[in-house]
């Protein structure tokens, strides 16, 4: 099994912020496998195959600082490897809609990932960082993640959030470094695994 963590904060309050691009990946994800999240423990979760591998979707509804309790409960319930989880979260020093893959590394400033990494006793896990782009001057990082994109930045969110779903089902199929080779690039990869509607692969 593969577990898929998009980090964000929990309630309409917080919907369409910049700390929950996380979450809009695993919801990006659920509509288009027609993949209905259900309550779990500390996240909505649900489950989808890709290829003969099944993929485990999971928002959690702890807030991001906290982020932790509940991937390390979901990690637990399904016997998830370490290798086989990858969080999807907001990154402050990335352009605007750009992404970015690791096979580990620290937490990098951000408070879910240090929560997470914490609950975990480990961070040698993948994950998958977008681009929020830095806040202007004089506004505290603090409420510039919990602020909303600007309408002028809504294409260009959109898009790094259906790249973000393709490249998470790379990642399923063909592992982090194929993925990391795929997408960790400027402008669109030129060949990446893509998925027919049946569900069948093919490098296309």
């Amino acid at each position: 099994m593969r577990l898929v963590v998009g980090l964000g904060n929990p309630g309409r309050r917080y919907r369409g912020t910049r700390h929950n691009i996380g979450a809009r990946v695993v919801e990006a994800l659920a509509r288009r496998h027609g993949v209905a999240l259900r309550e779990e423990g500390w996240a909505q979760v649900g489950t989808l195959t890709l290829g003969k591998v099944r993929v485990l979707l999971a928002r959690p509804q702890t807030y991001v600082n906290v982020s932790g309790t509940a991937v390390a409960d979901l990690r637990r319930r399904h016997r998830v490897p370490l290798s086989n989880l990858l969080v999807v979260y907001d990154d402050l020093d990335l352009p605007l809609g750009q992404i970015r893959l690791r096979a580990g590394g620290g937490h990098g400033g951000h408070n879910g990932m240090r929560s997470i990494i914490d609950a975990l006793g480990e961070q040698g896990f993948p994950r998958l960082r977008l681009g929020i782009g830095r806040p202007p001057a004089g506004v505290d990082p603090a409420d510039y993640v919990l602020g909303r994109f600007d309408p002028a930045e809504a294409a260009l969110v959109d898009a790094a959030v259906e790249r973000a779903a393709d490249a998470v089902e790379v990642f399923v199929l063909k592992g982090i470094e194929r993925a990391m080779s795929a997408f960790n690039v400027r402008g669109e990869p030129d060949r990446v695994l893509l998925l027919r509607p049946s569900g069948e692969a093919s490098d296309g």
